[in-house]
Order: C-alpha cells, then structure tokens, then sequence
C-alpha cells in the first residue's frame, strides 16, 4: 500500500480509539500527524551509573531485575509494586562501582500491576529513565520509565558486542560527551534467555537501541484526557516508519545513515499495513529515499540550497525524532520559510490573477465618458480631457452628475486629509479595468463607512450596483438608517434617459446649450437603498431580492442574505465587506458570481480589529492597503480599570459608579462570554468551546499560541453561545489542557446584578445573537431611548453600535479575551464625547500571562500597539480572524512579527521564481501545496 501525506489514519490505525482521539486534535490523514508539531522537547537525558545518581536530576542507566514483589497497601485502596535493580555491569562501563536501587509503582487497577510484573520479572534486562528520590535511605525511582531488552539468543556470545560498537560510533547528540558511551567498553552480559514458550514483547533489541531511545530529546504534543503525549509521538513515529524511515535525521544533513538510532518499527496490533515488514531487508539508504518520495519536498531545489535548509521530509524526521535539540530548530525553520514561501507564493499568484480578471470600469464622469464614446474623440479637444488623476473635483464641469463629489458637498463636516487620500485611491482603483482589491483599515470612529459610500457612489454613479454586507442584522439596520440618510436629498439620473442626457450633456460641453436647459432635460430619481437581511418578513425580502435581481444602480445593504441564492444583482461593479474578518471564504468567494457577464466585482473590506503593519502585508499582501489613523474629533480617551473579581469592595465601588452615570442620563453595557449556564455541553475540556467556527490548529514548537483543535466546523449554536473570538488555552509541562473557572453568563449575570442595591429601580435588558432579530432591533431602540439604560449582552455588541449616550462597559471573563477583542469592546462607548469608563473583570492569578495580557490593554489606547501585543501573545491567524472562517490554518510555525525578515525573503524569491515561471510548471509541488493553501484553508488571503 502507497502511503501520501492524504492516506487517512483510519486505514492505517487498527486501535480505532486512538484513531477518534486524534481526529478530535484534528488529526486524520497522516499530512495532518506529521504537521502536528511538537510544542517543545525535553532535553537530552545524561548516562549515570545509580552510585552517580543526584536527587532531583534526571538520569538514565542500564541494569538486571533482582527482584520483585506486588504488596497490596492496607490504608487504601490500590498495590504498590517494587523492584530491585543492579547495575554492576553497567556501572563498571562507566568505571564506578555497581550498586541498586528501587524502582516503585503505585495503581489502583490490578490489571496495570499485573502488565508490569511480567515486563519486571527477575533476570531481565532494562534500561531506566527516571528522577531519582530517597526513601527510606535506599535510592528510588518512582514511575520511571522502563525499556526491556530482548534476551540473547543462545549461541550469540557475550551481548556487549553490538553495545560497544553502537558507542563507538556516536553521533554525539547528547550532553557532556562527544560519544555517550565511548565509556562502555567492557563486556556486558547477555541477557537472560526468554522463558520457554513464553510469547512476550520486548521494547528494544540491544541494550544501545534502548539506551539511545531514552536519552535522546523526545517531543511533548499538546495531548488531551483522551489521548497522551507519548502515544501521539507513539504513532507519529510508527507513520514515519510506514513511509519508509528506518533511521533518524543525522547531523550531517543526510536522512539517514550509519550509526544513527533506529525508529523501532510499530506493532501490528497498532498498525494496520506496514510499507516493508521486513527489517532486515530494508538497509538506511533505501529506507531514506522511500520516506523522501513519500514525503516530496515543497520548497524549489535552488531556494533550498541558497537557504541551506533541510529537505521537508528530513524536516519531518528531526521534529519528531531529533537527534539533538539544535537539529529540532533547524527542521523547524526550515518547515517555517517553507510556509512564508508557499503563502508569498500564493498572494503573489493572487495578485497576478486578479489583475488578469475583469471589471467594470466606473469613472468619476460615466455621462461625459458615454457621450464622448457615442459621437466620437472628435468632440474635445484632447487638451481639454481631464486626467484620471484629475477627476476627483470635475469643478470645470458642474452641469455633470458627479455622484460622488456631490456627496461629499454635502457632508456637514470635513473629510480627513487621510479620509480624502483614501477616497481618491478607491476612485482610481475603481477606473481601471481590473477589480480593485484594497483592505481599508481604521480605528473605531475614524470614517471608514463615509470612505466606503462614497466608492459605491461611485459605482452607483457610473450606473451599477454595489453591495455593503455587514455582519449582523443590527450592523445593517444601522448602516441603512445612515446611508439613507446620507444620500437623502441626491439624486441619480434614470438609465432610460442617458443617451437624451449624454447628448445634451455634449452640448453643453461644447457651448452650444446653457447648464439650465442641460438640467430640464434630465430625468432623476431618488438613490435607491435597499436593506436585505435574513431576518426580514417574507414579502419585504422578496420585495428586496427583485430590487437587487432588476440591475437597476443603487446600494444594497444586506447581511449573509447576500450570499445565498436567491440574491441575483447582475450589474454588481463594487462589494463592500465590513469587518471582513466575521465572514467565511466561501461566502465572500460567492458574490464573485452574482454578475451575469463574467467580470469579477471590485472589492473594498474593512476593518476596525487594528492589525500591525507586519502582519497586514503577510497576510493581505496581495490587497492595496489604506490605514485611517486619524481619530474622530471630539472624543475623549477612555478610562481603563483591571477589577479582581474576588476583590468585592472595588466591585461595590465600581457598580455604585455605574448607578451615578445611569442617574446622569448615561448608559452601560456589561458583556458576558456565555448566554446561559445551560451551555456547558458546548464547552472544552478548558471551560470554552472555540467560538464563531475556530478550529484551532495546534501550538507551534516556535511559542506560537496552543490552539485548541477542534476538526471541523462549529455550529452556529455554538458560535452564539460562547463570545470569546478565540480563547486562550493554558497547558501543563506534558500538553494537557488545564481546567479553568466556567465562564459567566448572560442570564447568570443579569439575575445577579439586578438583586444588588445599586441598582434598585434600574430596569436591566439583555441581548444575545440567539434573539430574533426584531428583538434584537428592539431592545437597542429601548437601551439608545434609556428605557433600559443597563444592556447586559454577549459580544454580539462589539461591531458596529453606536449609542451616543453608553458611557460605561464591564466585561467580565475579560482574561479569556483577546486584546484586540477588548478594544473593540471598549470602543462602544465614549462615542458621544462624555467621560467613558471600560471596567475589565478578571480571575487571572497574579503574576500570570493572562495578568500580563490585560496590563497591555490597561495602559494603551493605541490600536496598533495593542493588536502587535496580542500577536506576540497568541499567534497571528487568531488575531487576524483566520479562526473565524471555519477551516484549519496553514500557517502553524510562521511568526508573522518575530520572522517578518524571513517574511520579506520568501516574497522576495517567490517573485522571482514566479516572474521566471509564472504557472510554476516546473515546480509542481510548490504549485500543489500553493493551490491547497490558496483552496483548502481560511488564509485565502484577498478576505481572511
């Protein structure tokens, strides 16, 4: 059987158990084990003979069972099994003298004591690994960990010989000596012969196998309650072998070779199909060109040697059996340019082909453009045409409708310098031919909805449609009510009446009739806004899908109603996506086909989440980028306060606070990350489930954040019922999850605050995204009236509201949020220019990183600072919202802030590989492992 990274583990594993345990990391082909990185790996374990033992200080030996004996233990309940060791042989290798200690094991399950004896029985030959203690004045190891020998056969001669030899030939991996057992030169006794018809299983063949197994640097994997770290490794180890790996990576850059330790070949009990059973015919170098055709490298033959990196399937090898810590660090750098190469690949592809598409240009002057067109360049003097980069004002040309510009007359404020230069981007953008793709990034309240109308003005102007899809129904219904407004008062003239206004327009232009009578001629109409979402009654939807479905130019505004079906717009030229972030790929992908002539929309998305300028030209390296950093006028900073839950007097001070600004006519918001205490079933082993479809991959060795894996999409139930965007994990010294606090939650809350005396007489709301929508619509009707000035909600309030008069947030579980979800929690308030006040209730231990974390957003209004801490903290695709958008990350080793020179590397040479072969024809896996980056994954760049 031919086994590829995209065999499944179920074809392969026979312990169906370990099979369903290793899906739930996300684990189910052997691609998926393979880049299953370790977190961290343990040091080489020293060679010490018992008389050398330290307390406290690991170490490993080779000795003899003397003894053993199971005593039940009286007190209570379980057996204690205790075996005495001599390592006089193994100690005199080492020139000291021999001496024996206990090895002890404790269990309740008499089934385990029992599996132990028979590998313990007198006479057999062991090698231990463990941290040695005292008890009672004799030496003890208590639960270490134990290999057995296989006795030797009859006829063998004495057993060191291979021993001595395997020490002669040391590839040096572990501490303290070039050859870590160049001391074991004296004869080791064989040992003892298996029992006559006995049928047992040893873990090693020779003593050395057994000794290089135990100390070298083994890998720890973030593991759960279903499945351990060591039988992760286990498997892991046991694929490799399948694919062909007989040995492990060497430091001299081969895959294998001589004197290298052997990946033991895994039980068939374990494994279902073994590719070459037969060991003995299997030599190193065969072994090592099967795992390289198993495993074809990614990264071009000449990039790789530039680099002097690893081939990927050595890679593999040194990660999940190292021969040395170094060599662990050099696999996973070469692992991690060969993600920042693949994902520069794939956005520069990216770019190429979204400059090959089509679009519908939409300039400034479409009626001046149309008449010229329809009667000939004859009409102006070329002297007279206004350049592209000209056409922002068209002051020269009054009597034509200017869509756009007439919009932002008619702003009763001024635009930024920054609002104005990002307008006059989109514009040119918006003339080519091509489909723009631009990522406008802003802080909350800096103008990014102004900036996004007038492009689709624009576009409305030029006599298309554009979309605005914002993520919720409450977002929408805002973003309608303001459009509306905005546009009141424009008007748009009727597509029937073009040619009669093209024509009379050249007139104009040419002299021969005043603006007066170019204007009677016209024909208008009201700008047609239209708002489409799920939640709306069946006639009013059906009556805004043929609004959209007639092509007729206007705006719509719709929430996921906008990807399904049912939503035609045949001339859609502009889609506007806000908070880019909340919306899957292949929703956004989809919109891409709602024209009916074959050319691609032009694309604007959003975002208020601050992204460093690092991580934002790694991940939307393909998109022109525009930063609005220019802060709304008139607003002050907001007053941020860290409250330790269990300090009860700062909460009473707090909640009276907030008494007196209700009193003052203000609001408060209290969010919660739960809606009910019912939601238990949808929470991890950690207390929280990932949250908007996070499917977490796993923590990469390098430190990036340990992701819970959950493999496939979470529900929408689940989604709503926890709030977290990504929560935070913490995990013991061996992987496993640690169990925390449950989460707070919405109805829990609300019942408790209501009963305090500081809000006696305050009539409370609350808000979850499993409301309907027109309760949704009308609870922020009657918290924005002041019926119900205290709005406790889950984060369903983080985009988009806008109460002019909520002046105070608490947050509880704030420790369990990312930071650049509290910013953008404590951005709704403070928006209508009073004192505003983000109250941020923790649980964390003192000390601890989630202490740390909330410091960060203490101390800082900036945007951009809080969102580069909070990469450092947890990794880039978390911040980046890959998570949200249902799939499992590509990118599980890359950096994006500590390797952004590796970053700009791999760009640099992927352009040049792509300018030589733009198709990549001659690099074939690169293009395959482009494509599924590019396919398969959230990190499709143009929208992640």
């Amino acid at each position: 059987m031919s086994i590829t990274m995209g065999t499944t583990l179920a074809s392969l594993v026979t312990n169906k158990r370990r099979v369903s345990a290793l899906k739930s990391l996300g684990i189910v082909t052997v691609g998926d084990a393979l880049t299953y990185y370790p977190f961290r790996v343990t040091e080489p374990v020293p060679l010490r003979a018992i008389r050398e033992a330290a307390p406290g200080q690991q170490m490993a030996f080779a000795a003899v069972i003397r003894d053993m004996r199971v005593v039940p233990m009286n007190a209570r309940r379980g057996y204690r099994l205790e075996a005495t060791v001599d390592d006089a042989d193994f100690a005199r290798s080492r020139r000291v003298p021999g001496s024996t200690a206990r090895l002890t094991f404790f269990s309740y399950r008499k089934s385990y004591v029992d599996w132990v004896s028979v590998r313990l029985r007198a006479g057999t030959s062991v090698v231990v690994s463990g941290m040695p203690g005292e008890y009672m004045g004799q030496l003890q190891f208590t639960h270490p960990e134990i290999l057995t020998v296989a006795p030797v056969p009859a006829g063998a001669g004495a057993g060191l010989e291979g021993y001595a030899r395997g020490a002669a030939s040391g590839n040096g991996a572990f501490a303290g000596s070039a050859d870590p057992y160049a001391s074991a030169q004296s004869a080791y006794p064989p040992a003892a012969t298996a029992p006559s018809g006995a049928a047992l299983k040893y873990d090693a063949d020779t003593v050395q196998e057994a000794l290089t197994r135990v100390c070298r640097p083994r890998p720890v994997y973030h593991a759960s309650s279903r499945i351990s770290s060591e039988h992760i490794h286990e498997t892991i180890l046991g694929l490799l072998w399948m694919m062909g790996a007989r040995t492990s990576s060497t430091p001299d850059g081969q895959l294998a070779g001589a004197g290298a330790a052997g990946i033991v070949a895994p039980a068939t009990d374990t494994i279902a199909v073994q590719n070459g059973e037969e060991k003995s015919g299997t030599t190193a170098e065969s072994g090592a060109e099967a795992l390289s055709q198993s495993i074809p490298d990614v990264l071009p033959e000449s990039v790789r040697k530039a680099k002097n990196l690893m081939h990927r399937a050595e890679a593999f090898l040194a990660i999940h059996d190292p021969a040395s810590t170094a060599r662990f660090k050099e696999a996973i750098e070469t692992l991690r340019y060969e993600e920042a190469f693949v994902s520069q690949t794939s956005l520069l592809k990216s770019r190429q082909h979204a400059h090959k598409s089509s679009a519908h240009p939409c300039p400034l002057n479409e009626a001046l453009e149309t008449a010229r067109a329809s009667v000939g360049e004859a009409v102006a003097e070329p002297s007279t045409q206004p350049e592209a980069s000209e056409r922002g004002s068209a002051t020269d040309l009054p009597d034509l409708p200017n869509l756009r510009d007439r919009f932002i007359a008619s702003l009763p404020f001024t635009l930024t310098a920054g609002q104005s230069q990002v307008v006059d981007d989109i514009a040119s953008d918006l003339e080519r031919d091509w489909p723009m793709q631009r990522l406008l990034q802003g802080e909350v309240g800096s103008g990014k909805t102004v900036v996004a109308l007038a492009a689709m003005l624009q576009a409305v102007g030029a006599g298309y449609q554009a979309v605005l899809v914002a993520p919720t129904q409450v977002l929408a219904e805002q973003h309608y009510e303001t459009i509306s407004k905005m546009v009141s008062g424009l008007t748009l003239a009727q597509p029937g009446a073009k040619e009669t206004d093209a024509a009379a327009d050249v007139e104009g232009a040419m002299g021969a009739s005043s603006a007066s009578t170019v204007s009677s001629s016209k024909v208008t109409a009201e700008i047609p806004v239209t708002l489409l979402t799920g939640g709306m009654k069946l006639a009013a939807r059906r009556k805004a899908l043929a609004a959209a479905a007639s092509g007729e130019p206007g705006i719509i505004v719709a929430t996921h109603a906008a990807f399904s079906k049912t939503f035609q717009a045949p001339h859609l030229a502009l889609v506007v996506i806000d908070e880019q972030h909340r919306f899957g790929v292949e929703q956004r992908e989809s919109l891409n086909a709602k024209t009916d002539d074959g050319t691609t929309p032009h694309l604007l998305v959003m975002t208020a989440t601050p992204i460093p300028r690092t991580a934002a030209m790694t991940w939307f390296g393909d998109l022109d980028i525009s930063w609005l950093t220019e802060l709304p006028g008139g607003r002050k900073p907001i007053r941020t306060v860290v409250v330790n839950e269990a300090d009860a007097a700062t909460m009473g001070r707090m909640f009276a606070h907030i008494r007196a600004r209700v009193d003052a006519g203000e609001r408060a918001y209290i969010v919660c990350p739960r809606i009910d205490a019912d939601d238990e079933e949808n929470e991890g082993g950690s207390g929280v489930s990932a949250a908007a479809g996070s499917a977490r991959g796993r923590a990469a060795a390098s430190g990036s954040s340990a992701r819970t894996a959950a493999g496939g999409r979470a529900t929408r139930a689940a989604a709503d019922a926890i709030g977290i965007d990504d929560p935070y994990e913490t995990f013991d010294e061996n992987g496993e999850t640690v169990a925390r606090p449950p989460l707070h939650a919405v109805a829990e809350i609300a019942d408790r605050l209501q009963k305090l005396p500081q809000f006696q007489g305050i009539r409370f709301a609350t808000l979850t995204g499993r409301d309907k929508d027109d309760v949704k619509t009308q609870v922020m009707a009657d918290f924005a009236g002041g019926e119900t000035p205290i709005l406790v909600s889950t984060t369903v309030i983080e985009v988009g509201v806008d109460v002019k008069q909520a002046s105070c947030i608490v947050i509880f579980d704030a420790d369990r949020y990312g930071l650049s979800q509290l910013h953008q929690l404590r951005g709704r308030v403070g928006r209508g220019g009073t004192n505003s006040w983000a109250f941020l209730i923790s649980r964390a231990e003192p000390g601890s990183p989630a202490e740390q974390r909330l410091e960060v957003i203490h101390h800082s209004l900036d945007g951009a600072e809080i969102a580069q801490a909070d990469l450092e903290f947890r990794g880039a695709g978390d911040v980046l919202g890959d998570a949200q958008s249902g799939g499992k990350s590509s990118l599980k080793l890359l950096r994006v802030v500590k390797d952004a020179d590796m970053i700009a590397d791999a760009r640099t040479r992927a352009g040049q590989l792509l300018a030589a072969d733009p198709e990549l024809a001659g690099e074939v896996q690169l293009a395959g492992a482009v494509l599924d980056f590019t396919r398969g994954n959230e990190t499709f760049l143009t929208s992640s």
